[in-house]
């Protein structure tokens, strides 16, 4: 049985300041996709997630969502940012935080409804941070933290499912916990991830994306080494499957 298609981007460009962020960005999503794009830092990585979510306008190309537009369709998308600009020094908890993330289907005038608490239920134990609920969202790890802004993305119930660097914080076995976590998501959800730990996605993820500007991607989890040259613009030479590449051979110098 054929996956249905959720998200197309066609002929995509993006500039800041008149400089291209995105080329030529063509991408396919499924609906049961677990993609993870890697790439160099400023390769435009996060610029394609808030293209997906409607929050960056291209000067060119078109992109759907669901069959339309980004900014229709926002409502079915879970967005875990790489910065948040959440206060985790604001004196709420983590089920109150979890909460919040109801906060756009009940608007100001309204009170939080039976239905959302327990949606919240869910969402933290899919999470597994139910028994932190009463506890000051300060109080947690990083890790545990990280855990808790899925679960506000997770109450919206959402059909794809964008994280950006969602383990940048983590030690490894905090990773391997959180990736249990998506793994099982991704039975009922679409996943993109933005991450630079090509170890771990090289086990998790079906699919692997590799931007820098330019999008290097073949519909797989399988990569080269002369893509991860051409993506990271230097040498490369991979050594084992789901252990990273290693740069091994001599960088050519910026004048040659």
């Amino acid at each position: 049985m054929s996956s249905k298609e959720i998200v197309r981007l066609n002929d995509v460009w993006v500039y800041y300041d008149d400089i291209p962020v995105l080329e030529k960005i063509n991408l396919s999503i499924q609906e049961n996709d677990f993609l993870a794009i890697i790439g160099p830092n400023g390769g435009g990585k996060t610029t394609l997630l808030k293209v997906i979510l409607g929050l960056v306008k291209p000067q060119k190309g078109e992109v759907k969502v669901f069959g339309d537009s980004p900014e229709k369709t926002r409502k079915f998308i879970g967005y875990v940012p790489q910065y948040t600009g959440f206060d985790f020094k604001f004196p709420i908890n983590v089920f109150d935080a979890v909460l919040t993330g109801r906060y756009r289907y009940r608007g100001v005038l309204n009170g939080y409804k039976r239905e959302d608490k327990d949606m919240v239920k869910r969402a933290l134990q899919m999470v597994e941070m139910w028994e932190y609920r009463n506890r000051q969202i300060g109080k947690l790890s990083k890790g545990q933290q990280q855990r808790v802004l899925l679960a506000r993305a997770l109450v919206t119930e959402p059909k794809l499912l964008l994280l950006d660097e969602p383990t940048a914080s983590f030690d490894i076995p905090m990773q391997t916990g959180f990736y249990n976590i998506l793994n099982d998501l991704k039975k009922k959800m679409a996943i993109v991830m933005v991450s630079h730990d090509i170890t771990a996605i090289s086990v998790y993820v079906d699919k692997i994306a590799c931007l820098n500007r330019r999008l290097f991607y073949h519909d797989s989890k399988e990569i080269k080494a002369e893509e991860l040259e051409a993506v990271y613009r230097c040498p490369v030479e991979i050594i084992a499957h789901g252990v990273p590449h290693r740069v091994l051979k001599k960088h050519k110098e910026e004048d040659d």
